[in-house]
């Protein structure tokens, strides 16, 4: 059964960047879908991004294009989120997640493996 682990959230003034990663062990990465979702107190968890998991094609919400960067190093069994021009309606929890789909969903009842999620706060 494979375990994901996030890290390198924190908090960062609006502007500023941060790098999510999310390791995977007990079983690689390369042949899995991957998500990242993202909740804030009081609402739901909402898809943020995804990568294929044959091919490189990516996904995005409107809201984070431009400025989100999703991608993935199989050799390492790492998935990375790179998150640039931070606005304080990004803070949130941040979780990543893995489906066996081939297409990866953007909702997350379709995901049956998931991090422990790590907050990112973005000051104003």
């Amino acid at each position: 059964q494979v375990q994901l682990v996030e890290s390198g959230g924190g908090l960062v003034q609006a502007g500023g960047s941060l790098r999510l990663s999310c390791a995977a062990s007990g079983r690689t990465l390369s042949g899995m879908s991957m998500g990242c979702f993202r909740q804030a107190p009081g609402k739901e968890r909402e898809f943020v991004s995804a990568i294929h998991r044959i091919s490189t094609s990516t996904y995005y919400r409107d809201s984070v294009k431009g400025r989100f960067t999703i991608s993935r190093d199989n050799a390492k069994n790492t998935l990375y989120l790179q998150m640039n021009s931070l606005k304080p309606e990004d803070t949130a929890v941040y979780y990543c997640a893995a489906s066996v789909l081939v297409i990866p969903p953007t909702t997350p009842d379709k995901y049956p493996i998931w991090g422990q999620g790590t907050q990112v706060t973005v000051s104003s």
